[in-house]
């Protein structure tokens, strides 16, 4: 496991500058983000993407369904929400009494790195319509399934860290090595299970009736700057092109989706 990871207050720190150096900016693109707008994430963590829409004049709403992390959010962002400008939710997404605790819609919602663990992602990309403002917005960031880490094995302990695409391998020999290498199995099939290519999720929300609005395709991932000191690139105006393909070398997506006719 790479430090960064099991430190969470430097994690914390690195999604909020991301946040403000790529993210907002990505969004304000084609969505001026402005003050006075409510925004919610889902799968917040420990609110770093947050920090930075209420540092921007944003009321923020953030769930998540760990606890713990939440706990380490009230400690990193005391002020916030004492003066209301931020709350979290510790509930499951699927919850019904989640429409009651989110108080209203929503100028922009938030998944980051989230929509690769989510089981049912269809379900979860058309029940958001609901709580999107007319000409509201939807952002997604996450690794297609087939980059080189789209297993999120770089969250393993052992030398399987290190190992690109070893997460592509026929699902009971993976299994197999994950066991033998006692690493946790069940967190790991879970992320293969609820997996997610770029075509699939463009496919997802075509079906939910969205339109995509913006979406930026990278070489290399923009959070790699604060995790290996490498500087993000788009990819490539031929590769990103190539249906499939493009999944194996692109380490991060993009995207701005919302309803059609909003």
């Amino acid at each position: 496991m790479f430090e960064f990871h099991a430190d969470r207050k430097k994690y914390f720190d690195i999604q909020a500058d991301n946040a403000r150096k790529y993210v907002i900016p990505f969004i304000s693109e084609s969505f001026p983000v402005l003050p006075g707008q409510r925004v919610l994430e889902i799968g917040c963590g420990e609110g770093g993407v947050l920090k930075a829409f209420v540092e921007a004049g944003c009321e923020g709403v953030g769930v998540e369904l760990d606890e713990p992390r939440v706990e380490d959010a009230k400690k990193f962002l005391p002020e916030e929400i004492s003066s209301g400008k931020l709350k979290f939710v510790v509930r499951n997404i699927y919850d019904p009494l989640i429409e009651t605790e989110l108080n209203g819609l929503f100028d922009i919602i938030l998944l980051k790195d989230v929509i690769e663990h989510i089981p049912d992602q269809p379900r979860l990309i058309g029940w958001m319509k609901k709580f999107l403002k007319p000409g509201g917005v939807i952002f997604f960031g996450f690794p297609p399934w087939y980059m080189p880490f789209g297993g999120h094995q770089q969250m393993c302990r052992s030398k399987i860290s290190r190992l690109p695409w070893i997460h592509l391998l026929p699902r009971p020999f993976y299994k197999w090595i994950l066991e033998k290498k006692k690493e946790p199995v069940s967190d790991m099939m879970e992320i293969r299970d609820t997996r997610i290519s770029i075509e699939r999720f463009e496919r997802i929300c075509k079906q939910a009736g969205y339109t995509i609005d913006h979406k930026r395709h990278y070489l290399l991932n923009p959070i790699y700057e604060w995790k290996f000191g490498w500087k993000p690139r788009k990819q490539i105006w031929p590769l990103r092109s190539i249906p499939f393909f493009r999944n194996f070398l692109t380490t991060c997506v993009y995207y701005i989706i919302k309803p059609v006719n909003a």
